[in-house]
Formats: C-alpha cells, structure tokens, sequence
C-alpha cells in the first residue's frame, strides 16, 4: 500500500464513519444519558467490530461467513434488543422525573457500565453483514489482496482505529459537551425523549430488515 493510498482511505473511511447511521446514534445517545466514558466505550465497541470484519475480508473468508449467517442474524438481534431497551430506558427515566423538580444538575444520567456500552457497539456493528461485504469491496481498491503484508495489514488496522475511532470518538466528545452546556435547557426531556424513541425504532428497524 501506497503512502497515497493509505491517506485516501483514510479519508474514505473517515467521511463514512461520519454519516449519521445506527452506530453514531448509539454513540451520542450513550455519550449524552450515560457519560462521555461510556460513548468513548460505545465507539471503541463499533471499532473493534470493524477491525473483525476487515480481518475476515483481508483473510477471504465472506464464504465463511455466509455460512455463519445464524451467527450473525442472533447479534443483530442482541443489538437491537439492546436499543429497544436503552432507548425504553431513557423515555422512562424522563417520564419518571417529568414531574420532580429540576436540580441545578439538571436531569440524572442512566447508570451504565462501560462493557455493555463496549459490547452494545460491537455487537450493533457486527449485526450488519452488510459491512463485511463493504470491507471486501473497498478494500481491493486500495490494496493488493494477493501480495497484502503483515505492514499493510497494521496499517490497514490503523487507519480503522483512528479514522472510524476518531470520529466516533469526536461525535461522543461533542455530545458529552452539548449536554453538559444544555444541562437544564427548557427542552431537555423533549430532546432526551426524542432521541429514546428514535433508538427503538432503529432496533425495530434492525429487527424487521433483511
């Protein structure tokens, strides 16, 4: 791989691992109704998803893997279970002190431990076989398959680490800071609510797609 190649893909990645989806959603939800250490946690999950389904394209194995389609379907369903269940959570916990008074701190953040924010973003972003596949169509554009070195491949899993990582990470950092500034503001809960009703009907979505 080319000193060339490497920056246009990680540009390419970047720019993709920036468009709104699924997992850009969990990230900020996390970030903002857990902690920024859980969002942080959330992206380092989607990353090491990626990493997965880059090391079995680099390998050649998409027939494995669709064999292993029953494997895959059960993560996916475990991930949008889990949004199901986080986004019911945060509509409950705004409900629930709809009628309380406000403290200075504003609304009390949803307890969470950082594995199951870790495993909720590996398991959202193995849930998608789709990107297995996206993996083992981008990649070939960039580098040669057949001659592909133990270099290219560190470096293959450097670029996924910081581009996809990176902003992911920049997404929960934003997020932690917008709640921290918004902590609060008038419409606080209609933007919590919000946000818990769109997260069940993303793991709705994940349910019902093919």
């Amino acid at each position: 791989m080319t000193f060339t190649d490497a920056i246009a893909l990680f540009f390419v990645m970047g720019a993709l691992a920036a468009i709104p989806s699924s997992s850009v959603l969990l990230v900020v939800t996390q970030s903002t109704a857990i902690g920024l250490r859980n969002g942080v946690a959330t992206a380092a999950g989607v990353v090491a998803g990626d990493l997965f389904l880059m090391t079995i394209a680099i390998l050649g194995m998409t027939t494995l893997a669709q064999q292993m389609g029953a494997f895959f379907v059960v993560i996916k369903y475990l991930a949008a279970a889990y949004l199901i269940w986080f986004g019911i959570g945060l509509i409950r916990n705004c409900r629930r002190r709809a009628n309380q008074a406000r403290s200075a701190a504003g609304f009390k953040r949803l307890k969470g431990s950082l594995p199951v924010s870790f495993l909720s973003g590996l398991f959202l972003t193995l849930g998608d076989i789709k990107a297995l596949f996206f993996y083992a169509s981008l990649l070939p554009a960039f580098v040669n398959m057949e001659s592909l070195s133990v270099l290219d491949v560190v470096l293959l899993s450097g670029i996924t680490v910081i581009a996809v990582g990176g902003v992911k990470v920049a997404y929960a950092y934003g997020a932690g800071n917008a709640i921290r500034l918004a902590n609060g503001f008038a419409y606080e809960r209609e933007l919590k609510m919000a946000s818990g009703g769109v997260l069940v009907g993303a793991g709705a979505y994940m349910l019902l797609r093919d």
